[in-house]
């Protein structure tokens, strides 16, 4: 090695330390002069507001919008098994809906991730919200735990306690500053903008079950489901009080046949077509009610 290169490499290897260090988030100690000092980096917890994704499908602001979330992300696996990670197998059945929707036409589609990146849980509902969404589908994939032969897809809509929950902290918090379900909350009493949002928590939540039964209905034969298939529960991705949205917990990593079911290219295109024909029926329904 020359004497030039290796000059260079004594001047570039603290920057080569340092870009690891804080690409890998680690504390390594790092020997100077004899004595070992330890180098810590902080890495973003996910905090700092992310950009909303872009809207795909027809450019009619009229036409109705679902917002697909693929769970986890980035530095966030989710379940894992020997061979699979929950954040890949869902955001292949996000992929393969939002293609299905798209392909299909007439409805208008937004991905809160369409690649490996984290997003923070509660800021997953909020794109949904800015975006102005007319659904919301969250979707997952499960662990057994220690527990065998346990597989099939669960159907989550918002407790109804942590319903009424959500909305009272929805009202304190967005008191005088937000509009919900097109009314405008700015310079109500609060008493009456806590029961406007109590209301409006409540019809979403009608709108969600309704969305998950027929999740249910048109894919019975078709998706496994679990047998306690439609549950409820505090989750705090469905908790924004005008967006109607489902979990949908497609399987179980931890059970192979379920996990290759999943990952499978025909098992995405299965539930595609059973998630596509389900927000369609939704969509319609709402149009002929309102």
């Amino acid at each position: 090695m020359s004497y030039r290169v290796q000059i260079g490499l004594l001047f570039a290897l603290p920057v080569l330390l340092l870009g690891g260090l804080y690409a890998l988030g680690a504390a390594i100690p790092v020997p100077v002069l004899g004595r070992e000092y330890v180098v810590r980096v902080a890495l973003s917890d996910g905090s700092t507001p992310i950009g909303l994704p872009e809207i795909l499908g027809p450019t009619d602001p009229a036409r109705p919008l679902v917002v697909i979330d693929a769970g986890h992300g980035g530095p966030d696996p989710g379940t894992v098994s020997e061979t699979y990670r929950e954040k890949a197998i869902v955001l292949g059945l996000a992929t393969a809906l939002r293609d299905r929707l798209l392909e299909d036409g007439g409805i208008r589609v937004a991905m809160t991730r369409d690649d490996d990146r984290f997003i923070v849980l509660q800021e997953r509902a909020e794109i949904a919200r800015a975006l102005g969404a007319d659904l919301f589908l969250s979707i997952h994939a499960d662990s057994a735990g220690d527990k065998e032969g346990v597989s099939g897809a669960s159907i989550y809509t918002l407790s109804e306690t942590a319903s009424s929950e959500a909305a009272a902290r929805f009202a304190e918090r967005e008191n005088d500053a937000d509009i919900v379900n097109g009314v405008d909350l700015s310079g109500q009493d609060e008493d009456v903008n806590a029961i406007l949002v109590e209301l409006s928590q409540r019809r979403t939540s009608e709108q969600s079950v309704e969305f998950a039964e027929l999740i249910q209905r048109e894919g019975e034969g078709t998706l496994v489901f679990h047998p306690q298939t439609r549950r409820s529960a505090a989750l705090a991705v469905l908790r924004a009080p005008d967006v109607p949205g489902v979990l949908f917990e497609s399987g179980f990593v931890t059970n192979p046949e379920d996990a290759e079911r999943l990952a499978s290219v025909e098992g995405r295109e299965r539930f595609a077509e059973v998630m596509a024909r389900a927000i369609r029926i939704y969509f319609a329904r709402q149009t002929t009610v309102n």
